[in-house]
This record gives C-alpha cells, sequence and structure tokens, in this order.
C-alpha cells in the first residue's frame, strides 16, 4: 500500500500511539498486546485502524512471522522520541535528570550580587548540571515595575526586598546578608575609625541612584537617613562594582557593600573602613513566581542556588563590626 496523507492531529486518538510503539518493536500482535495490557483483539483492532490512517500495513506477514515494511521500518526509528516527548508532556511529574539536562535557567539580579556570589552560583550549578545554561540579566537601577510578570518569564530574581515583592503572586527565601563599609582614598586624612559627622562633610560616589535628591528608592537610603545632612553628591554611577573607580585618587567616600569593598582591599590606592553608623543588614533574597513552586526542576534550581549561598549566610564581623538590628517587614514569609 501507498502512504495516504495524515489527517489533523485533532481526529487522531493518542492512544493508538502507545500500541504503534509496542507493534514496530515487538513486530508481533500478541506480545504487543501483552505489553500495553490489552487483549489479542483489541490489539488487532487498534493495528487495523493504524493500517488505514497510515495507508500502509506496517507489518507484513511472513513464513517465519511479522516483519516491518519500509514505511514500518522508518517509524520505528521515529516514534520512541516522539513518544518520550508526548509522554513528558503529559506526564504530572516529569523526570528531571540534572546531569543530562540543557535547560537554559535565567536569573535577573545586580552587579553587587554577581560579585559577591556570582562565582559560587556558577561553580554549584556546573558542578550538578555540566550541560545546564546560564542566563545572567544585569539590572541596572529599579527592577521591572510588573514583578509578578517578570518571574512567568524567567526563572529567579535576586535582589533585595522591597514592597514590590510582597505580593501573592511570588514566593521568597533569604540568602544571605552583608555590612556597610566605607571606602576612601589610600591618602584621605580621615582616620581608621570614621564618624558620621566624616561622612557627611565629604563627597560621595554613589551607585545606582536613582535621580537628583534623596529618595527612598535609593539602595543607600538607610545610609543616608542616619546623617543629620545629606551629603553632596559627587558621582553617580550604574554599577556597584565601578564605584570605588571614581574614589580612587579623590577626597570622595563610597559606602557600599562590605563583600564587594573587600575584593578591593589588596590595591594600594584604596583603604576600607567600617561604616559608623547602625544601618540595617543588607539582605539579599531569592525570589519566584508560585506557579514554580512545587515544579521539580524549579524547585532543583532553588537547592543549588541556596546551597551555594551556604558559604555567605554567616554574619561577617571582627573590625567591622556586626550587624545592627533592622526592620524586616518586608523579607518573605518562609517558603517551600
Amino acid at each position: 500500500m501507498t502512504r495516504r496523507g495524515v489527517g489533523s492531529l485533532a481526529n487522531i486518538d493518542l492512544n493508538l500511539l502507545v500500541i504503534l510503539r509496542e507493534l514496530l518493536r515487538e513486530q508481533n500482535v500478541t506480545r504487543a498486546a501483552q505489553r500495553v495490557g490489552v487483549t489479542q483483539p483489541a490489539a488487532s483492532a487498534a493495528l487495523g485502524r493504524l493500517r488505514r490512517h497510515f495507508g500502509d500495513d506496517l507489518l507484513e506477514r511472513t513464513r517465519s512471522g511479522f516483519v516491518l515494511t519500509p514505511l514500518g521500518e522508518q517509524l520505528a526509528a521515529e516514534i520512541e522520541p516522539v513518544y518520550l516527548g508526548v509522554e513528558r508532556l503529559f506526564s504530572p511529574e516529569p523526570e528531571f535528570h540534572p546531569e543530562d539536562t540543557e535547560r537554559e535557567f535565567t536569573v535577573l539580579t545586580n552587579d553587587y550580587v554577581i560579585a559577591a556570589f556570582g562565582e559560587s552560583l556558577s561553580r554549584a550549578l556546573h558542578a550538578a548540571a555540566p550541560r545546564a545554561r546560564l542566563s545572567v540579566k544585569v539590572a541596572k537601577g529599579e527592577l521591572p515595575a510588573d514583578l509578578p510578570e517578570t518571574l512567568r518569564g524567567i526563572d529567579v530574581i535576586i535582589s533585595a526586598p522591597k514592597s514590590a515583592f510582597k505580593v501573592d503572586e511570588i514566593r521568597g527565601r533569604e540568602l544571605f546578608r552583608d555590612h556597610w563599609s566605607c571606602v576612601v582614598a589610600a591618602e584621605n586624612p580621615v582616620g581608621d575609625r570614621p564618624r558620621l559627622a566624616d561622612l557627611e562633610r565629604m563627597p560621595w560616589v554613589i551607585p545606582n541612584h536613582p535621580d537628583d535628591g534623596y529618595p527612598a528608592s535609593s539602595p543607600l537610603a538607610p545610609v543616608l537617613a542616619q546623617l543629620s545632612t545629606q551629603p553632596q553628591v559627587a558621582v553617580r554611577v550604574d554599577s556597584y562594582q565601578a564605584t570605588p573607580y571614581f574614589v580612587a585618587g579623590t577626597d570622595r567616600v563610597a559606602v557600599m557593600q562590605h563583600r564587594l569593598a573587600r575584593q578591593f582591599a589588596d590595591r594600594g590606592d584604596l583603604r576600607i573602613l567600617p561604616y559608623p553608623g547602625d544601618a540595617p543588614p543588607i539582605v539579599e533574597v531569592l525570589w519566584w513566581h508560585r506557579k514554580n513552586t512545587e515544579e521539580r526542576t524549579h524547585a532543583w534550581l532553588r537547592s543549588v542556588v541556596e546551597e551555594a549561598a551556604d558559604g555567605l549566610r554567616e554574619p561577617e564581623r571582627g573590625i567591622h563590626g556586626g550587624y545592627a538590628a533592622g526592620a524586616d517587614d518586608l523579607l518573605p514569609n518562609p517558603a517551600p
């Protein structure tokens, strides 16, 4: 027989895919029926429907048993990936093997988090899923306005808590904390333990400062709120990591996250000093859309991210002091 045109998918009984697979594998109606769990007459009837659909016998009887027709051979070579794809599509919990996945995971964060945590995350993901791909989107300044919609299209956001995250569609879990340090030029006459009054008189370099003035949306808002007078902003730069380059060789000061500031500690032209105030800690949170909470692959990704953050969880102390108690009302409730 010659193969006739295949009808639309809407007219196809996908139950036939199961019996077709076994007929092509077993090349025997009785054994195929046993593997599917139907009677031999039911398997024969299914073979008749498949023959009519394809316009081909698929299995031809010979003296030694059934053999595949040329079209049957072609279908046998094609059916396995198709069958597995349909099985994954309709399975409530499809199999996920990190060591084999080539899925791309998307993370939205800022360049401070990348400096503090990016290498740990990269190493952890590569060790667990060496063939997986990672897309890191770097936010400059404010995050997108519609965070629930953003999280529908990407896997996770790593960001400080904000009121915009306190919506029912979003879940979060704290990853790590940090505290503030001051960065000044080596020749700056300020002492090794500056006072708030010292910060008030020096010009500042401020990263990701939204606009003129001192808006509450500024990342440094908790620090600026502790000053009796607002400082002069000499440089605004849309990058946390670029901030120290605008301090070196000047009388300026930058108040920075300590995990980032310490990466410049080996530069002879800069000094890293303790921040003198009692600002709340810097908190970084892993955020995701609630639709992904129970999804197996996404749960695995979150576990890898949290594992990568394990070494950052304990507050750093020493000469830079501990963390001051701050309001945690924007932190997420515990999430699975």
